[in-house]
């Protein structure tokens, strides 16, 4: 049967693969968390400025650097780095970050990226601000994005967190609506975040 509708899903309760997720046909957008839907809701002009604002400054960093950059929509396929690969043989998470620096380029495919991307960069809304502090959180650190960011555009803060040694992250470190933000795995990437709040 054909998936036209997110309605014709169990969101509550059902358990689905990547294979699941390319045979969808509506337009609705959606995450894969462990196999459990996750609607997202349309972003804000505001988190669309932002975005762009990001999206222009990571560009110009990594313009003709070995890694590679990508913004929403891309499907990155994350595997929990702890089991075996058999285990992780079906792909039960799909997420779109709005921004992914990726330097392993084996990763990247035509279907996006699958594994770790090395940072993330996630704008919260206020759909999905739980989302984004706790389960993904979670998830980005057991698959081994080594740097996360995320940026609150109502409080102008961005918390950032990155893997230890001991491959769980960090305490945040918080940045504030006029500070230069400092990369940890990128040292000489610096994000002005009045530039970036101020953008609508």
């Amino acid at each position: 049967m054909e998936i036209t509708s997110l309605s014709q899903l169990d969101v509550a309760n059902g358990i689905y693969t990547y294979a699941d997720y390319l045979t969808w046909k509506f337009e609705q957008t959606v995450e894969l968390i462990k196999g459990r839907i996750l609607q997202m809701s349309a972003p804000s002009r505001r988190h669309q400025g932002m975005s762009m604002e990001l999206s222009a400054t990571v560009y110009q960093k990594f313009k003709g650097h070995r890694c590679k950059f990508y913004a929403a929509p891309f499907d990155v396929r994350l595997y929990d780095k702890s089991k075996s690969v058999k285990a992780n043989k079906d792909i039960y998470t799909v997420v779109q970050p709005d921004i992914s620096i990726i330097c392993d380029l084996e990763k990247l495919d035509e279907k996006g990226c699958l594994g770790a991307p090395d940072l993330v960069i996630e704008i919260l809304s206020p759909g999905n601000s739980s989302k984004e502090m706790k389960l993904k959180k979670a998830l980005y650190e057991e698959s081994g994005v080594r740097e996360y960011l995320i940026f609150d555009p109502d409080h102008e803060n961005v918390f950032q967190f990155h893997l230890t040694e001991a491959d769980i992250y960090s305490p945040a470190t918080i940045y504030v609506d006029d500070e230069i933000l400092t990369s940890v795995i990128f040292p000489d990437f610096h994000i002005n975040l009045k530039e970036v709040f101020a953008a609508e």
